[in-house]
């Protein structure tokens, strides 16, 4: 099968020069295909139309409103250009599209480049990068610098290269994100996860707030895109705006979200926090705060009169973080009204449209499961629903019950997945490696208790038809 290429971020091609190649015809239907577009291009368009005013104030905009595309204003580009949301983006996407998958390094790395080299920018370099991601990326580069002198002759481009695995056996913990990192901007990239995932709405929800946690480590951002990324899978499924906007949403989806519930402030947004009719004047903002972007770019959805233009408009017009307001609505409303909604005068300005769309389809077609890359070993185990009663309720000894309160204690967290517990008693236990014999699965534990000691457990999981027992023991 013909695919799309990403060049790597030494070649320096900027986003209109790449070429597009199309997906293979695929029996879909058409509706689909034009709602990833909506999604992806209505990020875009967002993003672009709150350019040229990004950070002025409110005031400023009642008195100057946004009606089309501008030129010059805060970054000087040309109109139809965009920043930093959809940039971030199409990083994310060429990730999801070029390793067929969920791969957090390969993620990070492509962010990386966007801000050393300018990847996949309207430009060709990184501006407008916010502090959170400035961060991240910062901790991520230095994390990638200490492996680099721990493994002596590994350059930074043999990095850039590893797999999921090599990153593991590096030590490299991909969750570079402070934990009070509360900006939006996970959120205003977050379009191409539950796009890819539409067909796995559970995955879809989980690995839209895993997306969050590589940059932005506070529940709340964390939980808006898990929250945000359920939203557009539902409007991809075609539920009607009455039903995405409901307050009991995330109660009739609930098999979607598992059993993390979602932070407070992010449920006082999905139960109705948003619908107020005053707007502005009722305390709606295009803040650069997370729940205060949810909140302006759900407000600009529910009272948009079922018009692309009208909505996004009242999102950039609300002032600040305009572009980034903009791009927010953008991703569900243009998954809802499709890319034949959004302006035909603004899709002539937009820069690099064909590109853009081009990489839609590719999420759409790639994110079928039998495109899927098989996830690294460590992700599945993350996944299993290990036993019906906790573990170490079955266990006879007291090293056993030690390490299956560990699992059970992992199975329930949402933490690094590489990670099964850490605490200062009985240190930490990672998953080394795997094999599978016909029915059974085992799955080898390295275990550190305490400076100087190691210990290795096995688990092994029987998944013939009858049985999903657990059993741990000693090599």
């Amino acid at each position: 099968m013909a695919e799309l290429k990403f060049p790597h971020s030494k070649e320096k091609l900027l986003p209109e020069q790449i070429q597009c190649v199309q997906p293979p015809h695929q029996s879909v239907d058409v509706t689909i295909v034009d709602k990833f577009k909506g999604s992806l291009l209505g990020l875009a368009v967002g993003d672009a139309l709150g350019a040229s005013v990004e950070f002025r104030p409110r005031q400023y905009l009642v008195d100057r409103p946004i009606a089309n595309m501008q030129s010059g204003g805060t970054w000087g580009l040309q109109a139809g250009q965009w920043t930093d949301d959809t940039s971030m983006a199409l990083c994310l996407a060429s990730s999801l599209i070029s390793r067929k998958g969920f791969d957090p390094y390969d993620q990070l790395v492509r962010y990386k480049w966007w801000y050393k080299h300018g990847y996949l920018s309207s430009t060709g370099r990184c501006f407008d990068i916010g502090n959170a991601t400035h961060k991240s990326l910062d901790e991520f580069c230095r994390r990638q610098n200490e492996c680099q002198r721990r493994l002596n002759s590994v350059s930074e481009e043999q990095m850039d290269k590893f797999s999921y695995e090599e990153m593991y056996r590096a030590k490299l913990d991909v969750n570079c994100g402070e934990s009070n990192a509360n900006g939006n901007g996970a959120l205003m990239r977050l379009a191409p996860v539950p796009l890819f995932f539409y067909r796995e709405p559970e995955k879809a929800v989980e690995y839209s707030g895993r997306s969050a946690r590589l940059t932005h480590g506070d529940p709340r951002a964390v939980d808006a895109c898990r929250y945000y990324g359920a939203l557009i899978v539902a409007a991809i499924h075609g539920e009607r705006k009455e039903s995405l906007l409901d307050s009991n949403f995330c109660t009739k989806h609930r098999a979607w979200f598992g059993k993390n519930e979602l932070h407070s402030e992010v449920l006082a947004v999905a139960t109705g926090s948003f619908k107020k009719d005053g707007g502005y004047a009722m305390g709606i903002r295009g803040s650069g705060q997370i729940i205060k972007s949810l909140e302006a770019a759900l407000w600009a959805f529910w009272n948009d009169q079922n018009s692309f233009k009208t909505g996004v408009l009242k999102a950039v017009n609300l002032g600040d973080d305009t572009d980034t307001t903009g791009a927010i609505y953008g991703q569900l409303a243009g998954a809802y009204y499709g890319s034949s909604q959004i302006p035909q005068e603004w899709m002539q300005q937009l820069y690099a449209k064909k590109f853009i769309s081009c990489v839609a389809e590719w999420l759409q077609v790639l994110g079928d499961p039998r495109f899927l890359v098989q996830k690294p070993h460590h992700q599945v185990l993350e996944n299993l629903h290990f036993t019906t009663q906790p573990l170490q309720q079955q266990l006879p000894t007291r090293m056993s019950q030690t390490m299956g309160q560990q699992f059970d204690q992992y199975n329930n967290t949402r933490q690094n997945p590489l990670r099964v517990v850490t605490n200062p008693t009985h240190g930490q236990s990672i998953i080394t490696s795997h094999s599978t014999t016909q029915n059974t699965t085992k799955y080898n534990m390295h275990t550190k208790p305490g400076p100087g000691t190691h210990k290795t457990t096995n688990v092994t999981k029987n998944t013939g038809k009858h049985s999903s027992s657990w059993e741990w023991f000693r090599p």
